[in-house]
């Protein structure tokens, strides 16, 4: 197994504290499934059935877990979620399904719940068999062991090839009752969610009924995670969960069961940002990693057009490179839009690199200068703004550039 990845650049100074939420407990602990002398697998235990939702890969080879938690889903309801690291159990026919069944089966048996309520993810490597007979004993004692304050821990049990554990919280009021969200996720390469070795996880204690999360969890994934890619490959095991335990209804909170409700609007608001904020550190986590990128596409026949446009670029190897060699080669941008396939014209197109304007009407901006952007390319965050100017569409994404490293990351992967 290759050495860790040193902390990307982009990581957090600060990691987020996330404080309890009533009714979930977490423990984080090493079942020795790949990596030794570090924690990989995680339990978050509901103390009482919880509201879940979730959205998952579109891969046409999704992982076994992937295909339980489908199924799982329709209850409605959970008790417990179990993720481990370092085997993806994807490709691995019968027994994958049979590791999957004996998880739930031991999960369910060291907290006292039905297997229907147990919800799984597994993140590493493709194609080997998970051997779930690991987690015998060990999920007994994550049970016993969990408490409300292990967040960082369960973050940083499920990394892979992340450098930095993802974290967020954020406060929302529904009605007049104050409620806690918390997230963690991890990913930092085969990041091109469509809902990728992208998991995340997000915990409140609001009262709020499965099919409304569901609904909010699918409306703020387009701007999220939807909205995000290192590689643009999209993983097996693409997962993101939303849980509610409703231990916010003994404080007051009634119960919301429709996602048109009205007292809903601050909780939705919060959770798209507290999304677009695990998003974008799953960007800044891409595997070898030195720049941030946005990508902003104003101008276009709509937002979808918008937002394939603004793929386009994001996902360019040719641009990320550029990036990554501090080159504002608009060049490269210029390409990326006329390859989408979306309506252009090449002699309304303006470029811009972190608000200079480099092209303007499909020329060379006659104001360029070469020194001007070379400085603001050294940046650690760079915002790549096209205006096609042909309509009012427009989309936002984020991602990384591509450096040596991620290749150096991914050829050793299986060393």
């Amino acid at each position: 197994m290759a050495a860790p990845a040193p902390l990307s650049p982009l990581a957090p100074t600060i990691f987020a504290e996330l404080p309890p939420i009533d009714g979930v407990r977490l423990a984080a602990g090493a079942a020795g499934i790949r990596y030794q002398g570090r924690t990989d697998v995680v339990l978050a235990v509901f103390d009482k059935p919880a509201s879940v939702a979730g959205v998952f890969t579109t891969s046409k080879c999704p992982s076994a877990p992937v295909d339980w938690c489908r199924d799982m889903l329709k209850g409605g309801k959970a008790r417990a979620l179990v993720v481990n690291s370092g085997n993806a159990n994807a490709f691995t026919g019968k027994v994958g399904k049979d590791a999957t069944e004996l998880t739930a089966k031991l999960a369910a048996k060291a907290i006292g719940a039905d297997e229907s309520e147990i919800f799984l993810a597994s993140t590493g490597v493709i194609g080997e068999p998970l051997d779930a007979s690991k987690f015998e004993g060990v999920l007994d004692r994550l049970a016993a062991d969990a408490r409300a304050d292990a967040w960082l821990d369960a973050a940083r049990a499920i990394m892979t090839t992340d450098t930095f554990p993802k974290v967020a919280t954020a406060k929302a009021m529904i009605g007049d009752v104050e409620v806690t969200l918390n997230g963690i996720a991890k990913g930092a390469g085969m990041i091109a969610p469509d809902m990728a070795t992208m998991l995340s996880y997000v915990f409140t204690d609001a009262a709020i009924s499965s099919d409304a999360l569901q609904k909010l969890l699918s409306k703020g994934v387009k701007t999220s995670f939807n909205a995000v890619t290192v590689d643009s490959d999209t993983s097996t095991s693409d997962t993101l969960m939303l849980f509610a335990t409703g231990a916010a209804e003994a404080r007051g909170q009634k119960k919301i069961r429709k996602a048109r409700d009205e007292h809903l609007a601050d909780f939705a608001e919060k959770l798209d940002a507290l999304l677009v904020d695990l998003a974008q550190q799953v960007a800044r986590d891409g595997e070898g990693a030195r720049h941030f990128i946005e990508v902003q596409v104003t101008g276009a026949d709509s937002d979808k057009a918008a937002k394939r446009v603004a793929f386009s670029i994001a996902n360019s190897p040719l641009v990320k490179t550029a990036v990554a060699g501090e080159d504002a080669n608009w060049g490269r941008v210029v390409m990326a839009v006329g390859k989408a396939g979306e309506k252009a014209e090449r002699d309304r197109l303006s470029i811009w690199f972190n608000g200079i304007r480099v092209a303007h009407n499909g020329l060379r901006d006659p104001d360029y200068d070469e020194a001007a952007v070379s400085d603001v390319m050294k940046q650690d965050v760079i915002v790549i703004r096209a205006d096609l100017d042909i309509g009012k569409g427009s989309a936002k994404v984020w991602t990384c550039d591509l450096t040596k490293d991620y290749v150096a990351i991914n050829g050793d992967y299986r060393s």
